[in-house]
């Protein structure tokens, strides 16, 4: 269209200047042409979620609603590129995101924690410190994203993983909910008893988070959290320590069948075990918070639910990796896509997104009340209590490598091959 129009404007100023031509003489005019507008493309990339088409999926709305103001505010068109797996045979977004950074692919990415380590690493991901949204965050986003004493990544949410509990069945047989893993061994083994054949569903992803809350309660709450991170650094202490108490409960886990281990090696999350969940054969399943909003996952019951923090011997505990927000260093629209994420993490983006997606905001300005399901674990996260899955402060990346561990102990490596796993990773972080 646009060029039909210059074509038709070429047409009718030939025409002028023939016509001046035949009139004779004039007087000389200015003749001032204006070159049209080059519109300014910001290229994001990010996963889409797998969902029922008539489902509404409220946290993508809300990220929506956040791009929408930063189109609005600079004048800019934000193109979207997403991916998400099919099956376990897939290359996993990470995978896809990894290449697609490395290659100055696109301009601005929505980065998992493990990707957010290595890219920030690898130098591709610019210094988001200087941005004015920046200033607002909360401590723990920065210790989480900062690589090489740089911000490399920012969230639109304080993402919590927690124990999504069928609260009708625990009460049907008479069970408290579970703080302690013996606590959580004995309710499985009354479920069990009482024909539940797997008490607890699970996927290839998020086991793990059972790992974390056991390794590193003591570390984040017991006082001493930089001292034993630096000890670790330094390979004065072993991951491999802190992590065999979360494997040796995996594999009781696995021993006692109350995992489906050949199910949760190839299932994705949600889409593996939430069916048998929302149809109340299985009583416990493990998802982040924003499930508990989301009709895509697990925000419409037909039971009371509640979650819960994951068992540990400091009781429930949330367990807190970070996703965010990143701009590639050398992307061709960095400082467009800096401005635009600087605006969809201001205070104001940041308080609609939250009041859409009722999520912990990063920003320490912005609260919002949150569904009563999830009362129980926020009630544990602004207590302070909780252990971070993703911290780029150590020199072993948490997120990815325990989860492909995990994923070692599902295909049937001892703990003792899982452990050597740990330690020829700190092993080589150390050289």
């Amino acid at each position: 269209m646009k060029k039909r129009v210059y074509a038709g404007m070429a047409l009718c100023l030939t025409a002028l200047m023939l016509l001046a031509a035949c009139a004779g003489p004039a007087e000389p005019k200015n003749l001032i042409t204006k070159e049209p507008e080059e519109e300014r493309v910001v290229n994001l990339f990010s996963p889409m979620e797998k969902t029922d088409p008539d489902a509404e999926n409220i946290a993508r709305t809300a990220s929506d609603l956040t791009v929408a103001m930063a189109e609005e505010a600079l004048g800019v068109t934000v193109a979207y590129s997403t991916y998400t797996a099919e099956d376990y045979q897939d290359k996993t977004y990470d995978d896809v995101t990894l290449d697609r950074a490395r290659n100055d692919m696109d301009d601005l990415y929505l980065l998992n924690p493990d990707t957010v380590l290595a890219l920030g690493a690898e130098g591709k991901l610019m210094d988001l410190s200087g941005l004015d949204s920046a200033k607002n965050l909360r401590d723990i986003i920065r210790t989480a994203n900062t690589v090489d004493g740089k911000l490399v990544a920012i969230p639109q949410e304080v993402v919590a993983y927690g124990l999504f509990i069928n609260q009708d069945m625990f009460q049907k047989y008479h069970l408290d909910l579970p703080e302690t893993p013996e606590d959580f061994l004995e309710c499985c083994r009354v479920f069990q008893e009482n024909g539940v054949d797997t008490p607890v569903g699970a996927n290839r992803w998020w086991l793990e988070n059972f790992v974390f809350a056991q390794a590193y309660a003591d570390l984040y709450n017991g006082g001493n959290t930089e001292a034993e991170i630096a000890a670790l650094n330094a390979g004065e202490a072993r991951y491999s320590d802190y992590m065999r108490p979360g494997f040796e409960f995996l594999q009781t886990l696995i021993n006692q069948g109350y995992i489906d281990v050949e199910k949760a090696r190839v299932s994705e999350a949600i889409e593996g075990e939430g069916p048998d969940f929302l149809a109340q054969k299985t009583p416990i399943v493990m998802a982040y918070w924003g499930a508990a909003n989301t009709e895509t996952a697990y925000g419409k019951t037909d039971f009371e639910m509640t979650v819960i923090g994951f068992p540990s011997n400091m009781g429930p505990m949330p367990v807190m990796p970070m996703t965010g927000f990143a701009v590639g260093a050398n992307a061709e629209h960095a400082e467009d896509a800096a401005q635009v994420l600087n605006v969809m993490t201001s205070d104001q983006a940041l308080q609609l997104y939250a009041e859409t997606n009722r999520v912990i905001s990063p920003s320490k300005n912005v609260k919002v009340e949150c569904v009563p399901a999830l009362k129980p674990l926020n009630d544990r996260i602004e207590e302070g209590v909780y252990v971070l899955g993703s911290n780029a402060g150590m020199k072993v990346e948490q997120w990815g490598n325990t989860c492909l561990i995990v994923r070692q102990l599902l295909e049937g490596a001892s703990v003792e091959e899982c452990m050597a796993a740990f330690d020829k990773l700190q092993d080589a972080a150390l050289k």
